[in-house]
């Protein structure tokens, strides 16, 4: 059996690290081995990693570990486990496996995963932005390039990155975990003392720049003025009343009997099928929003900002609008609100049934074992 070992920079709750999570829950244990290393530490994810049976080792280079000493650590590890493939994921953790394999004088292909859209420099860290352009110069080195978005691939060719590496695999959704339930709603109305005739539209992410949450609650400042049943519903790291940036727009823009900061959840199925309309407000940055996916397979239909692949995902089951515009987004709120519940169920079931035909996580974990089987260079 072959061994797969992921290399991912962190395990908190995000985007690609959730998706890794459900790669290695959804792909077959009868074909694949996998073996997971962080470099920084465990996370929020690394128990739920281990409780599938997956090991998981973590380097702490957080804790000022040095770059030499991380390599020698990584590279040691993959001495050890002698993999029959190296798939790394995001910037950091690319540059890093690539430099481990060579360090440890194995054999193992590199495939490098990248999550992101890339629209410029300006709203990278300074290590990001590093990062991003040493790996176009060292995209020969990997045998392959998994971007989860067509843009996502077509914006780093342009800047470099080999064209003839490029493999587009979009996520997965689990569509059992994710999934209407009607119950749900009623429970979150209740949950925050709300009634059934409020309409609750949800941001979920984590708080940063990118996730425009500035942008979100101007847009529903805007909106509740034109619909007084609206309610926003936050959640995500960070996204809870200790943050006082959030606090600070919440009050400038009149909204705290409006907004309900919920923090990081582990019931994001259940809190996502209690919506009636997902937002996401991102600015820059997303590949392929797990945001999205995961609100269409509850039958919640969307309203997004155009980044990334976020429009042809949502396709004609949604609202897209363009990113940093409020007023665009506010419409885009009330034309959902305002539909019939009926109607608005409809889009919501289409939603659902596109994610179903298209972005299932067992279809994805297919692909993902099919291009694996490709550089492992045998059939299992």
């Amino acid at each position: 059996m072959p061994t797969v070992l992921h290399a991912i920079t962190g395990l908190s709750t995000g985007g690609a690290e959730m998706m890794l999570l459900k790669l290695v829950r959804a792909m077959d244990r009868e074909r694949f081995r996998p073996i997971v290393v962080s470099l920084i530490d465990k996370g929020t994810l690394g128990e739920r990693i281990e409780a599938l049976g997956v090991p998981v080792f973590a380097l702490g280079m957080q804790r000022r570990v040095s770059v030499l000493a991380g390599l020698r650590a990584l590279g040691r590890i993959v001495a050890e486990t002698r993999p029959d493939l190296v798939q790394s994921w995001m910037y950091h953790a690319n540059l890093f496996a690539s430099g481990a394999v060579i360090a440890s004088r194995t054999r193992a292909p590199v495939l490098w995963n990248i999550r992101a859209s890339l629209d410029g420099f300006a709203n990278e860290k300074r290590s990001t932005a590093a990062a991003i352009r040493v790996g176009a110069w060292m995209s020969r080195l990997p045998r392959g390039i998994v971007y989860n978005s067509r843009a996502s691939a077509h914006q780093h060719e342009e800047m470099g990155y080999l064209a003839s590496r490029t493999e587009v695999i979009p996520n997965g959704f689990d569509c059992d975990e994710f999934h209407p339930d009607h119950e749900a709603g009623r429970t979150l109305r209740a949950e925050l003392g709300l009634t059934n005739g409020d309409i609750l539209v949800g941001c979920v992410g984590r708080h940063h720049p990118m996730k425009d949450h500035s942008g979100f609650l101007a847009a529903a400042a805007e909106a509740v003025r034109m619909d007084h049943r609206l309610h926003f519903v936050m959640a995500g790291a960070g996204v809870d009343r200790a943050n006082p940036d959030l606090a600070s727009d919440i009050a400038r823009f009149g909204l705290d009997k409006r907004v309900h900061r919920l923090g990081e959840r582990r019931d994001v199925p259940r809190l996502t099928a209690g919506l009636d309309i997902a937002c996401s407000s991102s600015a820059w940055g997303e590949g392929f929003p797990n945001v999205i996916g995961e609100a269409m397979a509850c039958g919640v239909p969307c309203a997004v900002t155009d980044t990334g692949d976020s429009a042809s995902i949502v396709g004609d089951c949604g609202e897209v609008v363009p990113v940093r515009n409020p007023p665009a987004l506010a419409r885009a709120i009330l034309t959902l609100a305002a539909m019939d519940p009926s109607r608005r169920a409809a889009l919501g079931s289409a939603a659902r049934a596109r994610i179903v035909a298209n972005f299932s996580i067992d279809a994805v974990a297919r692909r993902y074992e099919t291009y694996y089987r490709r550089f492992i260079g045998r059939e299992h």
